[in-house]
């Protein structure tokens, strides 16, 4: 029998430790066979060659793509996309999948897309139908959903979303959030194994803090300098940042952030990523979680660690209530966390909105059954 061919496109480390479950199960299913591209962020030395963990993890990458300029301005992320698009080309139309996965919001999700629609190829998107006000990835969403043929979304509000946009609902999955498969199947490093590895001591109270470009304001570094002022008030506390994304200003987001560190550096330090296993451990560990990541809203609540969501970036998305709102200003920045370090996350506050941590398996029977004979879509304007 001739296996479905599934190619998965990844850019980032945070998008790729989303998908790692769904590529486990999708390499091990007798039926599907498993091709990854890879691009953006992994394989660049400023943010770490996360390529190699994909690597070390099992997976044979088959095609991998340079894009991203050393720069950090709009006009270079277009340009990115733009070799993107070219090295993509090739590579999508040399191994030919039956399938594109592709996950998120960014630009490398938005160039992969376009080239599988150019070249007819169903593509298969995971987390549409949210919101982000603050940041262009929010139209970029929307834009790959009416691109995709199969969506796999991760709550039932994001869903009828999708539906709202014109996509068949019998091609729409609620099948939860992948990265809450990660907290059920790792098994998390004890805080002496992760003091360990970050070589350094997890004293009372532990901030986990990552800050990306706003990239819809008019100021994308709008509140980093308010957060770093604020958070030399606390200085008991151990501060362990994750470097921003490849956004536009994202790399003067690192270089504030690194003189930061520089300040204090046995209470603070800086990481062009953690992995997984890492980050998730640091997450369980944590007293607060700070920043404007969409792991603090969509992670950290099972981990019943409370998160201070800082502006307009993750604006719109669904959260529960562990996770406290504030302006990118001191005054409320300095409140909200001083209101996390005293809040008490329990089962009934800290509801669990994105699934059962099921979502591969889930996934990867779809993905075999689904019957594709053309990527022509038509409109749906509900039952008339």
């Amino acid at each position: 029998m001739k296996k479905r061919k599934i190619c998965v496109v990844t850019g980032t480390r945070a998008e790729y430790g989303l998908l790692y479950w769904l590529m486990k199960e999708i390499q091990k299913d007798p039926e599907l066979e498993l091709q990854i591209i890879v691009t953006g962020m992994h394989l660049s030395p400023e943010f770490g060659l996360t390529y190699r963990q994909i690597e070390s993890d099992g997976f044979i990458i088959n095609k991998k793509v340079e894009m991203l300029l050393s720069s950090d301005t709009s006009v270079s992320i277009v340009k990115s996309m733009g070799l993107g698009i070219i090295g993509l080309s090739d590579a999508i139309s040399s191994l030919k999948p039956d399938i594109l996965i592709i996950l998120g919001d960014r630009f490398e999700a938005l160039a992969a897309a376009q080239t599988a629609l150019i070249l007819k190829i169903p593509i298969a998107h995971l987390h549409g139908g949210e919101k982000t006000y603050g940041a262009y990835d929010d139209s970029i969403r929307h834009a790959i959903t009416k691109m995709s043929y199969i969506h796999f979304v991760s709550t039932e509000g994001h869903r009828n979303r999708v539906i709202r946009l014109g996509e068949q609902p019998n091609r729409v999955f609620n099948v939860g959030a992948p990265g809450i498969e990660n907290i059920m199947k790792l098994k998390l490093l004890s805080k002496a194994e992760l003091e360990e590895s970050l070589n350094m001591h997890l004293n009372k109270p532990v901030f986990l803090i990552t800050y990306h470009p706003t990239t819809l304001s008019t100021d994308p570094l709008e509140g980093i300098n308010e957060l770093l002022t604020v958070l030399n008030e606390f200085e008991c506390a151990t501060m362990i940042f994750t470097k921003a994304n490849a956004d536009n200003d994202g790399r003067k987001i690192n270089e504030l952030i690194s003189h930061f560190v520089t300040e204090n550096p046995r209470k603070r330090k800086i990481f062009d990523s953690l992995g997984q296993l890492r980050y998730l451990s640091l997450l369980k560990y944590a007293d607060i979680v700070i920043g404007n990541s969409s792991s603090g809203l969509l992670e950290a609540p099972y981990l019943n660690t409370p998160t201070v969501n800082i502006g307009d970036r993750q604006k719109g998305r669904e959260r529960p209530l562990s996770v406290i709102d504030c302006l990118p200003n001191m005054n409320q920045i300095r409140s909200a966390i001083k209101k996390a370090l005293n809040y008490q996350v329990n089962n009934e506050n800290s509801i669990r909105i994105f699934g059962d941590g099921n979502t591969s398996e889930k996934i990867t029977n779809i993905l075999k059954q689904i019957n594709i004979q053309s990527t022509m879509k038509e409109f749906y304007d509900g039952d008339r």
